[in-house]
C-alpha cells in the first residue's frame, strides 16, 4: 500500500472523510469533465437571452458542478435539474469564479437570484422556494442582462409543468 494511499485511510477511518478515496474527475490530469450541453432560454422584459448550458441531472455531477473551473463563456453556463423538484441551497467551495445563481421554480419562473457570489465560500445560498432547476452564470450577466425574479426559463425540463 502506498503512503498516500496509507494516509488516506488513515483520514478516512479518523475523521469519516471520504474525500481522499478517489481523485475528483474535475482535476484529473489538470482538467475538467463537460456534460452535454444544450440551449436554455430566459425570457426577460428586454428579449429572449439563449444561454449553452452543461446538464448536471444526478448527485455526482450536481456535487461537482462548476468546481475547479478557471473560465466561462460568456454564453456558458450550468443547469441543475432536481427530478423530484425540492428545495435546495448552493455553496461556492473549490470554485474559482464567481457565479450568479438562478434558481427556478418546477413551472420554469425563477425564483430568486444569488449575484455575485464569493468563490471558494462555505457560506450556504438558498433558493426561496421549491426549485427544479438551478442556473449558474457568470457573475453579474443576470444584472447586464436584466434577468430578473419572475422571468421564464424555456428548457425541456420545464416543458411538462
Amino acid at each position: 500500500m502506498s503512503f498516500l494511499r496509507a494516509l488516506c485511510f488513515g483520514v478516512v477511518l479518523a475523521f469519516g472523510v471520504s474525500a481522499c478515496a478517489r481523485p475528483n474527475l474535475a482535476t484529473s490530469a489538470g482538467h475538467t469533465q463537460r456534460l452535454p450541453v444544450e440551449t436554455l432560454s430566459v425570457e426577460t422584459a428586454s428579449g429572449p437571452q439563449t444561454f449553452e448550458v452543461e446538464i448536471a441531472d444526478n448527485d455526482e455531477e450536481r456535487g461537482r458542478g462548476l468546481m475547479f473551473r478557471r473560465e466561462m463563456a460568456r454564453d456558458h453556463g450550468m443547469l441543475f435539474d432536481f427530478d423530484p423538484p425540492r428545495e435546495v441551497s448552493f455553496w461556492m467551495r473549490n470554485t474559482h469564479l464567481s457565479l450568479d445563481i438562478i434558481f427556478i421554480a418546477p413551472d420554469g419562473r425563477i425564483l430568486n437570484i444569488a449575484e455575485n457570489t464569493t468563490p471558494y465560500s462555505d457560506e450556504p445560498i438558498p433558493g426561496l422556494g421549491v426549485a427544479r432547476g438551478v442556473l449558474e452564470i457568470n457573475a453579474g450577466l443576470s444584472r447586464q442582462l436584466g434577468i430578473a425574479a419572475g422571468d421564464r426559463v424555456r428548457h425541456r425540463i420545464f416543458e411538462s409543468q
